[in-house]
């Protein structure tokens, strides 16, 4: 794994804060349609195992970096926002 100059570190939130955050989220991972692209994300994995380390884009069905892939290939997450990708496999 290759270390960043950057060092990342977590919010800074309240414990209340905190734990909402950690609800929200936890919300928003076990809903039907972020379930379905995990698996998604599984089978293509399995199917393609010389893959390791990389990330299944969904928008694109192909394999990338996990730089490229969560980044929007440089465009930033706001731009992509609440896209819906049919799930191909």
């Amino acid at each position: 794994m290759k270390s960043s100059p950057f060092k990342v570190t977590k919010q800074k939130l309240s414990k209340e804060a905190a734990l909402k955050k950690k609800k929200r989220d936890l919300t928003s991972a076990l809903t039907k349609k972020r379930s379905a692209y995990k698996a998604s994300s599984q089978r293509a994995h399995r199917a393609n195992p010389s893959k390791d380390g990389m990330d299944y884009d969904h928008k694109t069905s192909t394999f990338k970096t996990v730089k490229s892939n969560r980044g929007n290939g440089g465009k930033g997450t706001k731009v992509e926002g609440k896209s819906n990708y049919k799930i191909k496999n």
